[in-house]
């Protein structure tokens, strides 16, 4: 009952931060203009994201230019780009092995066995996949608060967190969470196996302690 109750938890939590993950890759909003000082075009806002910048105006009109050379880009975005697709297909590949794990629900001892270690799979691809999301999601804020706080940079180049970078840390959250969950069930199917086990062998060892005092019985009252 726990172990398929962590299996839901885990699925639900997994496909959020998997659908998450995807969103933050396409999302726009990971660089956003920053208001500061005597940067009083407020009716101007200015987004940048890993394949697009854009432009809002007013609330109202929205242009998006999708980037003409990768070489443009920041280091930082460059490496983001590579790091959130591989985020993206290992969270959607832990996705579907954690519902083929799913789908074996009765099963023999062997069987469950192999249920267990798919599980476990599911579970480690989950966490590898959340890690990954970090290293771009952390590394392009730890740049925006650096460049934000360097009296070098221009107040015009300088930017705030978006949005995406906050998502981005609710699904690798949400990643790593149902990992976990994976792993614990795993390790709740390796104990009743263990339990499903070691029952026969002690019935089985019962079975020959009988078996042999009959025969010795018998064998003394034949001889009588």
């Amino acid at each position: 009952m726990v172990g398929g109750a962590l299996q839901i938890a885990g699925l639900l939590l997994g496909g959020i931060g998997m659908i998450g993950t995807f969103a933050v890759t396409g999302m726009p909003q990971w660089r956003v203009s920053a208001f500061i000082e005597n940067n009083i075009i407020v009716f101007e806002t200015i987004w940048e994201g890993l394949w697009m910048h854009c432009i809002r105006q007013a609330n109202i009109r929205m242009q998006c230019k999708v980037y003409d050379s990768v070489l443009a880009l920041s280091p930082d975005l460059q490496a983001s780009r590579g790091l959130m697709c591989a985020g993206s297909v290992l969270s959607c590949l832990a996705f579907v092995v954690a519902i083929i794990g799913m789908k074996c629900m009765r099963c023999v001892w062997s069987t469950c066995q192999a249920k267990g270690y798919i599980n476990l799979m599911a579970g480690l691809l989950f966490i590898l996949s959340g890690a990954v999301e970090l290293i771009p999601v952390c590394w392009v804020a730890n740049t925006i608060i650096s460049d934000f706080y360097n009296p070098a940079v221009n107040v015009a180049q300088k930017r705030e967190l978006g949005e995406a970078l906050y998502l981005g840390w609710a699904a690798a959250f949400c990643l790593i969470a149902a990992g976990a969950m994976f792993c614990c069930f795993y390790r709740c199917c390796e104990k009743t196996r263990s339990y499903g086990y070691s029952a026969p062998t002690h019935y089985s060892t019962d079975n020959q302690h009988l078996h042999r005092k009959t025969e010795s019985s018998y064998s003394k009252s034949q001889y009588v």
